[in-house]
């Protein structure tokens, strides 16, 4: 990887850097205005900055996290954009955390040191769980629900919000790094 960060973040969008209760759609249902949840824009580019890989893994339209990405000024933090739309499958499809990997040149090798963080049990945690990656359940609204029918649709980590990713992804980086250097 081109950074000097060995933990990647696969994020979700909807309700976990944008509050899908603020969306405006056009009439052909893609989502022209949207705010980030309290605590997002500020975290995503405090990671970016920081030289976390960080790679969009949502359902929906292109243009929709084209237009909210933009107007949040969070367009240019992404090293790839995984879009259901674009992947023609959507989460929990493994399918759509193959082609993140892939985008990445990411191997079967790194999957434990994937992140992937979002709002949905159904889709985001247990397709993470699947693909062998960690998963991080943001709480932070309740328009989905976190009940688990099964063991894979249990996360790895909760966090309420999302600034508490901050300090979860520099401890699992340190601990990816303490590893590597016993490894050696």
């Amino acid at each position: 990887m081109k950074s000097g960060k060995r933990i990647v973040l696969f994020t979700d969008i909807g309700d976990t850097i944008i509050d899908e209760g603020t969306e405006v759609r056009d009439e052909g249902g893609t989502v022209i205005h949207a705010r980030c949840i309290p605590g997002a824009r500020k975290t995503m580019r405090t990671l970016y900055e920081e030289g976390y890989p960080i790679v969009m893994v949502a359902d929906g339209t292109v243009q929709s996290f084209s237009n909210t990405m933009r107007e949040n000024g969070l367009d240019d933090i992404f090293s790839a954009r995984i879009i259901s739309e674009a992947v023609g499958a959507e989460k929990p499809d493994p399918g759509m955390f193959r082609a993140a990997m892939d985008e990445l040149g990411l191997t079967d090798a790194d999957r434990g040191q994937i992140v992937m963080v979002g709002n949905n049990v159904k889709r985001d945690i247990l397709g993470a769980n699947r693909a062998g990656l960690i998963s991080v359940l943001l709480t932070w609204s309740d328009r989905r629900p976190f009940d688990e029918d099964s063991p894979e649709e249990h996360p790895a980590y909760k966090i309420a919000t999302p600034p508490e990713l901050i300090p979860l992804l520099e401890r699992l980086e340190e601990e990816t790094q303490r590893r590597e250097s016993v490894t050696k």
